[in-house]
């Protein structure tokens, strides 16, 4: 059962997702995440075990539906003056914060959870990035990649070596970067400068 949304934002029923997650938090910093229960983090969030079970169903939604809060970005993409730099960049500090003791538990959180809705806001939080990184690019006249492509050829094959092999070295980033963007035919063209004045 996936946790439902906020009829009302800043409401009661926001307060009350705000304490549990801070519980949820405060607790896995001071013990074992397999000593916490949806008891223990009602008891310190003050609300009842039921309240929990109501709104996130089982212990492993609540993990995932605070892993992804967690997972969320607090700000935008470096800026480094190019598409390529900006890509690199933000590669490298994703690489090396999802293969991170706290990152590695924060996406199996997310995987372990039945339904797959907190996976898709992952999947949207990074897709959003990456749309960033190709608009600023676009306006400077550069090309980039599609979204897909780097979804696919750079930020899967991260997630996946952090998963189930080795932490991706920095030189290993920098050359996925590298690869997806010198595919040409895959490219994103910035506009002419003929159809910028039309536009």
């Amino acid at each position: 059962m996936a946790a439902k949304e906020n009829l009302r934002p800043g409401g009661r029923s926001a307060r009350v997702q705000a304490s549990v997650h801070q519980a949820v938090r405060a607790l896995l910093t001071g013990m074992d995440r397999a000593d916490v229960t949806i008891p223990l983090i009602a008891a310190k969030a003050g609300v009842t075990p039921s309240t929990i079970y109501r709104r996130w169903g089982d212990l492993q939604e609540l993990l995932a539906d605070v892993a992804v809060e967690r997972l969320r970005p607090d700000m935008q993409p470096i800026d480094t003056g190019s598409g390529r730099g900006d890509l690199e960049a933000w590669a490298e500090q994703y690489a090396e914060e999802m293969s991170s003791g706290v990152g590695r538990e924060m996406i199996r959180d997310v995987l372990a959870a039945q339904d797959n809705a907190n996976a898709c806001k992952c999947c949207a939080f990074t897709r959003e990035q990456m749309e960033l990184l190709s608009e600023r690019a676009l306006a400077r006249g550069e090309i980039f990649p599609p979204v897909d492509a780097v979804m696919d050829q750079v930020v899967a094959p991260i997630i996946y070596r952090i998963l189930f092999g080795d932490v991706p070295s920095a030189e290993r980033v920098r050359s996925l970067v590298a690869d997806v963007m010198t595919k040409d035919m895959d490219v994103t063209q910035p506009p002419r400068a003929s159809a910028q004045k039309s536009a």
